[in-house]
């Protein structure tokens, strides 16, 4: 770990890139950081901070700012709510998290704590069983990119990938799957966690007609058309997002699907078939099961909906 003598401000666009590249997070996650950290430049600017380097930001520092953030305004005017105020800490930890990914002396994240009232607030967004047949279905496959997109999300929903995991599938991974039905893979996750994720015999279809459809000499699985002889045309993760979210406007589905809303739809339907948190926490390679029980809430509210549907007591005589 180095001190580092260029300030917090000019890490903001390396962080950013981070962000896009190396954790794969969606397009709006990106953007919202920026406009969080956007708020944490202003106060840095307000306070005469505007050089401050990574080491010197100090928890005093960071208390001053969750007082600055508790007065001031959103954009409707309006004083900032418990937890739009507990984003704009999430940015400023995320951003911090880079630093130590990065070998950069700095406040520790785990020194940023978030109100214990919006701890457990975060509601996961996921899809029916039926939407996720018709995102699947969406795809054109009389054309290569038709057929090359189908199996990107069959591959998401079978195994419950991370967008940054998929997009560093490489070809040379899948040269034994001709006879298979089911496919068990080892790749290196989140935090360099190995972990193994299961390709289902509908999956595992796909990704053989696909790769019967192009017989090249890529190295990676999944490849950008328009990149012609680049041996290296590996789709990016935003170009995967895009795809994702074509399919989700072609087939009707809710606008808010990426492909973490698949992964979250992977989780949702497990659990509501009966796997246990533990098992799904393999599933997903979390190293805390703390992660996995943000799926809790879906099954309570599943379990809540069938008592009051079969046990309500309308049949009983008053």
């Amino acid at each position: 770990m180095e001190k580092s003598d260029q300030t917090i401000i000019k890490y903001i666009p390396d962080f950013l890139d981070y962000c896009e590249v190396e954790k794969g997070l969606a397009d709006k996650t990106q953007e919202n950081y920026q406009r969080y950290l956007n708020r944490f430049v202003e106060w840095l600017q307000k306070t005469n901070k505007q050089d401050m380097k990574p080491h010197e930001l100090t928890a005093e520092d960071v208390w001053a700012y969750r007082l600055y953030l508790s007065r001031s305004q959103g954009e409707k005017g309006r004083v900032l709510k418990k937890v739009s105020q507990a984003y704009y800490l999430i940015a400023l930890r995320a951003i911090l998290g880079y630093f130590v990914a990065k070998d950069v002396v700095s406040l520790p994240p785990d020194k940023i704590t978030l109100p214990k009232d919006v701890r457990g607030s975060k509601t996961v967004k996921f899809l029916t069983l039926e939407q996720v047949e018709k995102l699947l279905l969406a795809p054109d496959i009389k054309t290569k990119s038709g057929l090359r997109d189908r199996a990107i999300l069959e591959s998401f929903f079978s195994t419950g990938l991370r967008i940054a995991e998929l997009v560093a599938l490489n070809k040379e991974q899948f040269a034994n799957i001709r006879n298979k039905k089911e496919f068990e893979l080892s790749i290196i996750g989140k935090g360099n966690n190995p972990r193994t994720v299961y390709f289902s015999e509908r999956a595992l279809l796909w990704l053989k007609k696909y790769l019967e459809s192009h017989q090249d000499k890529h190295k990676p699985l999944f490849i950008n058309y328009k990149a012609g002889e680049d041996l290296e045309a590996r789709l990016t993760a935003r170009s995967i997002e895009r795809i994702v979210k074509k399919y989700a406007i072609l087939s009707g589905i809710p606008f808010f699907t990426t492909p973490h809303t698949i992964r979250h739809s992977y989780a949702t339907d497990l659990l509501n078939q009966g796997v246990d948190l533990r098992t799904i926490q393999e599933f997903l390679g979390h190293r805390s099961i703390t992660s996995t029980q943000i799926y809790t809430h879906v099954t309570n509210k599943r379990l809540k909906d069938i008592h009051r549907q079969f046990h309500s007591g309308k049949n009983l005589k008053a």
